[in-house]
């Protein structure tokens, strides 16, 4: 059985559109993706001093659990680079998974819908525009509804559409 999840993509170090490009080439070699957002620069949450992400949201088909699928994830990472785990550093590469069919999760090392993504803007936009009325299985709302009760003090500007493979 495919399921459908989204993940979010994230890089605030080196070439930004580059490595958030190869997360998207390395997840293309082993999971289905159906939609890709543009390219948004967003500003760092919780931190000072650290360089602007570059963010986007892709739509994908898997075959895998969301266990699976977060091994998967997290192993990319550090192919691609990232060799620190947690949250607030700078990092070549981040992928995380926001949403997972209508799952709702909540363990130890895996929360789905990802706990914080209603309350990011860059997340959230890129969501909007790959997939404007995705549902959010606990609020029960709209990415879009979500957007729109989300401050707008959170710096994000679409940069462009740099990937073209699908």
């Amino acid at each position: 059985m495919m399921n459908i999840a989204y993940l979010s993509i994230g890089s605030n170090i080196e070439n930004r559109i580059k490595n958030c490009m190869l997360a998207i080439d390395e997840l293309s070699a082993f999971l289905i993706i159906k939609k890709i957002s543009s390219f948004y620069e967003t500003e760092p949450i919780g931190v000072e001093n650290q360089n602007s992400f570059i963010n986007c949201a892709i739509k994908i088909e898997t075959s895998l659990t969301p266990r699976d699928l977060l091994t998967y994830l997290s192993e990319t990472e550090k192919k691609l680079g990232r060799n620190n785990k947690g949250d607030y550093k700078p990092r070549a590469i981040d992928l995380d998974i926001i949403f997972y069919n209508d799952l709702v999760l909540n363990t130890l090392d895996l929360t789905i819908p990802h706990k914080n993504a209603h309350l990011r803007r860059f997340v959230i936009e890129p969501l909007c525009e790959i997939s404007p009325d995705l549902m959010h299985p606990v609020l029960n709302k709209s990415v879009v509804e979500i957007m729109n009760a989300i401050e707008n003090n959170q710096k994000v500007e679409k940069i462009g559409n740099f990937y073209d493979k699908i």
